[in-house]
């Protein structure tokens, strides 16, 4: 199995995506291809032991940064690491790309270089909430800003197709996020994304508000990029704001701390389970192609982790069960649709 990885993209790149995908090629027995600036390539590798890896690297001279404008950028640095990985993936060399870079530009250059799935109007970025009873996959949380009511529906049919094949949850529950639980509430988008759903023939529940998401009243959660991508976020900085909270509270008193010091093996595990890094990145769904997009602010481990994601995407045969499930999905609906 062959992986590419773009080695320009994210925060600290290309340090710990370099470190990331030796670790990947160390524990998952896997080829890593690095794609990147040849000579700071080799100069990261220079620090890690390598001996007996597979990480061949392939040269590409430009970046896109995490300013640029994503159609821009994907139409003029043609020999940048994002289009050059993509390319890789294109031609059969490899079987899954991954960067923790521009997402929008990810998303460009996987449209323009792998194209959409049949049917498939507008990709959509997931992400996995670990609550504790099920996983909640939400899409999209940001590869499309501005939405209409049809690509809803299309996200809530590739979410409901990757939890019942991936994460092996039969009929997941379908929600909507709006500001009122009650049909008839909402926006435009999601008065008439609400019908089209309703008659989906998904196990759709109707409107969800924020203060659902988390208690897991839906498995699948559709919204437009911008709502998710900003959902996705505060749950992130909430996550923080309390861990930190609870360790300055635990720490006031001799007894409170010596309380912690017994708990402290349930909060590890609560951390572990609020990592983002043990999840890697989100799977771009919609696209003619495996495409994991990584936090922008990654780590080397959450860059493993996202290697580890995609191995297991490639393995399960994911893009075809995928395809298939839309397509049953569609055919299905359409005929309630009348």
């Amino acid at each position: 199995m062959k992986i590419v990885l773009d080695v320009m993209g994210g925060d600290y790149a290309p340090q710990v995506t370099v470190e990331g995908g030796v670790l990947a090629a160390q524990e998952l027995g896997l080829e890593v291809i690095l794609v990147g600036r040849e000579e700071v390539i080799r100069q990261e590798l220079g620090k890690h032991d390598t001996s007996g890896l597979s990480l061949p690297i392939v040269h590409a001279s430009q970046v896109i940064e995490m300013t640029d404008k994503p159609a821009q950028a994907v139409k003029a640095k043609k020999d940048s690491s994002m289009v050059v990985g993509m390319d890789l993936v294109k031609r059969g060399e490899a079987q899954a790309f991954i960067s923790a870079g521009n997402s929008g530009g990810v998303m460009v250059a996987a449209l323009f270089r792998l194209g959409r799935m049949k049917g498939i109007q507008r990709p959509a970025l997931t992400a996995i909430l670990p609550i504790p009873k099920e996983p909640i996959c939400i899409l999209d949380v940001g590869a499309n800003t501005d939405c209409k009511p049809f690509y809803l529906l299309q996200f809530a049919i590739m979410g409901s197709v990757y939890m019942e094949r991936v994460l092996g949850i039969e009929k997941p529950r379908v929600g909507i996020i709006s500001t009122g639980e009650e049909e008839g509430k909402g926006s435009q988008l999601v008065l008439e994304a609400y019908e089209l759903l309703k008659r989906s023939g998904l196990n759709f529940i109707g409107n969800v508000e924020g203060k659902d998401v988390p208690l897991g009243l839906a498995q699948v959660v559709v919204t437009d990029g911008f709502t998710g991508n900003v959902m996705v976020k505060l749950v992130e900085g909430v996550a923080g704001f309390l861990g930190g909270v609870i360790e300055e509270e635990i720490k006031r008193s001799p007894l409170t701390a010596l309380g912690g010091l017994l708990a402290k093996p349930a909060f590890s595990r609560v951390k572990k389970r609020l990592d983002y890094s043990e999840y890697g990145g989100g799977p771009l769904l919609g696209v003619d192609g495996i495409v994991i997009v990584a936090h922008g602010r990654s780590n080397a481990k959450a860059i493993k982790n996202a290697v580890r994601l995609a191995k297991q995407m490639v393995e399960g045969e994911i893009l075809a069960a995928v395809k298939e499930g839309v397509k049953e999905r569609w055919i299905a609906g359409r005929e309630r649709r009348g």
